[in-house]
């Protein structure tokens, strides 16, 4: 049976453990992610933040040995169930990983890969996600008159908005982005940041950051994961200015990790 979620709820997280092998690197997490809306995870490392990332779309599945209890509920399913397809999944869920990967091929062929995998072979439906996938990374007009060349040749910096703007050309709902601005200096970072915020008119975004001064500026909500356990959850406002637990306070002021 299909569980409701809220028009405001995207995401509902129940009491989520997951497990890589006899260590337990979750502890009945429960949390509901917004729609439309930046959510920043925060944390010393180790605390589970990534694998919390991961579990959203699933992709915590190849890793040998990892056991997952609980529910994430996204379009009224449990992502769990036997039935899920993770291919779909994961097109309607996007990672974005901490250093920009671009693959050693053209432009053109890293954005519009994933399309092909989805079977898409309409060159013209092709062109028309790429023009639109790159406008909304900002970065068709740096790069327009080179689609052919390789991917790698790019900046650092681009070669992350190429990474996002090959998530987008999928059409996902949610997009995740594990640490995305630790390779990048401090203007490079500052262009990902304005580039969130335009994001999020569309699509969810849940950031995973060291960077606290990050998750402040840019993010609607923040949780703050500690040995696995989400300490606690809220606006960031509250969180960075009244957090309701010790730890969390601790953690903000330097007084821990």
């Amino acid at each position: 049976m299909s569980e409701l979620v809220t028009s405001e709820n995207i995401i509902e997280v129940r009491s989520l453990q997951v497990f890589y092998g006899l260590f337990q690197a979750l502890k009945n997490v429960n949390i509901d992610i917004q729609a439309r809306k930046i959510t920043a995870l925060i944390g010393p490392s180790g605390c589970g933040k990534s694998t919390f990332l991961r579990t959203l779309n699933r992709m915590n599945d190849l890793i040998e040995g990892s056991r997952t209890e609980g529910r994430v509920i996204f379009d009224g399913k449990n992502i769990f169930d036997g039935d899920t397809d993770l291919l779909e999944l994961r097109r309607r869920i996007g990672m974005v990983f901490q250093r920009p990967n671009p693959f050693p091929l053209s432009i053109f062929d890293n954005v519009t890969y994933g399309l092909r995998v989805h079977g898409q072979t309409d060159r013209t439906l092709m062109e028309e996600r790429l023009f639109h996938s790159l406008q909304a990374v900002n970065l068709w007009d740096e790069i327009k008159d080179r689609l052919e060349a390789n991917a790698l040749s790019l900046t650092g910096e681009q070669q992350q908005r190429l990474c996002i703007a090959r998530v987008l050309a999928l059409g996902p709902e949610v997009v995740l982005m594990d640490e995305p601005c630790s390779a990048l200096d401090p203007t490079a970072t500052a262009k990902i940041e304005d580039l969130m915020y335009q994001l999020k008119q569309k699509y969810t975004i849940i950031i995973v950051t060291h960077n606290m001064q990050q998750a402040a500026r840019v993010s609607d909500y923040t949780g703050y994961f500690l040995l696995g356990e989400l300490v606690e959850f809220g606006q960031t406002d509250q969180i960075f200015t009244s957090p309701r637990d010790r730890r969390t306070e601790d953690y903000i002021t330097g007084r821990f990790g």
